[in-house]
């Protein structure tokens, strides 16, 4: 191929995600032309009510996705996180990038941590996973929604509008914004666990093996066999946007510590589990863990979450 064409969101992250990809492309292919095709999506036009009461976070990659099955585009640039676990007919998850800062973070202009915020201080997060973090901790926190791309987040937060806000510490970091408020401080992964595939970068494209051999040169090995037992435990789950999951797999050696936890948005009920497995079981070690949260009742535990996440 001669040419490649990247459908991205316009966000000042999802440009940021594309041109990086571009240019690592570029380093492997230097005569090949790369270009980004801009898309809005329906997730970056409705601002007004949380993603898991209108569909998830697929409303992010929608418009992408039908770009490439339309021929407008090659490839599409994502947060991992926000990539549902299953795919339409004719699309794959070709490569996903090496594995930055996978925490989230608490940014305030008052305050340097969570157990710092003082009774009823006001957070903003729409996230469901985040949400129960939280109230785990902090069961007197009083949660705001916060929707908007990160600087229009970062500008509620110092218009006054929260006392602090969480958001994925990776995105902060690639956009150099950390000084944009007083205090930036990433939560540890034991204290919060992250969402599966956060702060890797999923490339999908069409199904067609000139192009995934292409961008298969972008695969991390280490981040593949994180993301893929993180992925594999949500789908077995069959949870998403709509519910709070977080799930961490971290390569030790050649080991993997499996990290998990399911519950109530509001943290009063949660069931959490830890493990170690050989590496070489990655395949099926995501399911593995999985099928210990639905021996213990979380698919239960996970459909009362969802009728009550947004009432």
């Amino acid at each position: 191929m001669k040419k490649l064409v990247i459908a991205t969101r316009r966000s000042q992250l999802a440009l940021w995600q594309s041109e990086f990809v571009k240019s690592e492309l570029q380093k492997h292919y230097p005569e090949m032309e790369i270009s980004l095709q801009e898309f809005v999506t329906k997730g970056d036009k409705i601002l007004d009510v949380p993603l898991a009461k209108i569909g998830g976070k697929g409303l992010f990659t929608k418009e992408l996705e039908i770009a490439m099955l339309n021929g407008e585009a090659h490839l599409a640039v994502h947060s991992l996180k926000d990539v549902p676990t299953e795919f339409e007919e004719g699309l794959v998850l070709a490569a996903v990038t090496k594995r930055y800062d996978p925490r989230d973070a608490l940014l305030s202009n008052k305050y340097s941590c969570i157990e710092d915020l003082p009774k009823d201080a006001v957070v903003g997060t729409t996230s469901l996973r985040r949400r129960m973090a939280i109230k785990i901790l902090r069961p007197d926190i009083i949660l705001k929604d916060l929707r908007g791309n990160i600087n229009t987040r970062i500008k509620k937060l110092n218009n006054g509008e929260y006392d602090a806000i969480i958001l994925a510490a990776t995105g902060v970091q690639k956009l150099g914004i950390q000084n944009e408020v007083k205090y930036f401080t990433p939560i540890d992964t034991d204290t919060m666990i992250p969402s599966m595939g956060q702060a890797t970068l999923g490339i999908e494209t069409t199904d067609n093996p000139e192009i995934i051999k292409l961008i298969s040169v972008l695969n991390d090995q280490d981040a593949e066999i994180e993301s893929t037992i993180e992925r594999t435990f949500v789908h077995t789950l069959q949870g998403g946007c709509q519910v709070p999951i977080g799930v961490k797999a971290t390569i030790i050696d050649e080991n993997v510590k499996l990290k998990a936890i399911v519950g109530m948005p509001d943290g009063s009920e949660y069931i959490a589990e830890e493990v170690q497995v050989e590496k070489s079981a990655y395949k099926t070690a995501g399911i593995d863990f999985a099928k210990k949260f639905v021996d213990k009742g979380a698919k239960e535990l996970l459909e009362r979450a969802e009728k009550v996440a947004f009432i």
